[in-house]
């Protein structure tokens, strides 16, 4: 087995399909479905089942993409020749990183750990780089369905709705959502954590708009196209000159995580997870 058989098999779980991954790593597609046959007999499982029209990462396969991605960082990391000094802890976020209990982190951390430095990293995506071996941990909120990774849990947010400025129910002091039912909500379908599902059945928004980003949410409620649901640290580190936040008093809270590959792909993850449940149980949080 080589490094090629992990980056192959990794742009075949990115792309879910066998030709647009050949084409992205610049082979034929009987050469890469031959570097995956060979990696499943060495594993002695079935990473993929793939027909003509579609593939799909077995069980076997989304558990090793976890494995494959965090042994391939560390590969590049060590072989990176800027990052010959101090090894950076990286901790992703797809937004609002840890609300306002942020900062207290960073300086804390930076504080009992000066020979490691921290990086905050946004990535778009579900597991906030986690699981593509981009982040060493990642701030996720509510649950992720992902097998290989561990977490702990820090703190549950409120959820608060996002009006433009200029709806009539951003003079109200809260809203229920039952008074976003007739509204358009913008989703943010690749990070965000609300979803039609959140109202009753039958009683949810009269249509929906989707983005795959919090820029791209709020530019949308401050545009007049939809209204949002988000949580408290949007509020608190997404401020907009044209947008209201309003707690909705019915939705329930959104637990916040502390994720990291098992086994860990940095030797502070567990210093650093231990960290976050201190700050996030003795900082009181700004506002």
């Amino acid at each position: 087995m080589e490094l090629r058989h992990l980056r192959h098999f990794l742009a075949i779980a990115d792309e879910a399909n066998l030709t647009r991954a050949a084409a992205r790593l610049h082979l034929t597609q009987p050469a890469l479905s031959r570097s995956l046959r060979q990696l499943e007999a060495h594993l002695g499982v079935r990473l993929a089942d793939r027909s003509t029209h579609h593939l799909r990462l077995t069980d076997a396969g989304r558990a090793f993409r976890a494995r494959a991605a965090t042994a391939l960082a560390a590969v590049d990391a060590a072989l990176d020749p800027s990052r010959l000094g101090a090894w950076p802890l990286r901790l992703g976020h797809a937004w609002s990183a840890l609300g306002t209990f942020t900062t207290p982190l960073l300086r804390r951390w930076r504080q009992t750990h000066p020979d490691t430095p921290l990086e905050l990293l946004r990535i778009d995506d579900r597991s906030a780089g986690l699981t593509a071996g981009k982040a060493d941990a990642a701030l996720l909120r509510g649950p992720l369905a992902e097998p290989g990774l561990r977490s702990a849990y820090l703190l549950s947010e409120d959820r608060v709705a996002a009006l433009p400025d200029d709806s009539p129910l951003a003079g109200r002091a809260e809203l229920t959502l039952a008074d976003l039912a007739d509204q358009s909500v913008t989703l943010n379908t690749v990070s965000g954590t609300t979803s039609s599902e959140l109202w009753p059945p039958g009683r949810g928004p009269s249509a929906t708009v989707r983005v795959g980003n919090t820029d791209d949410w709020l530019a949308a409620i401050a545009a007049g196209r939809a209204v949002g649901v988000s949580t408290s640290a949007t509020a608190a580190l997404h401020p907009h000159p044209g947008v209201t936040y309003r707690p909705l008093t019915d939705a329930p809270p959104v637990p916040v995580f502390l994720a990291w590959t098992d086994p860990p792909s940095h030797p502070a993850v567990a210093d650093l997870a231990a960290l976050a449940q201190e700050v996030t149980r003795q900082q009181p949080p700004a506002g």
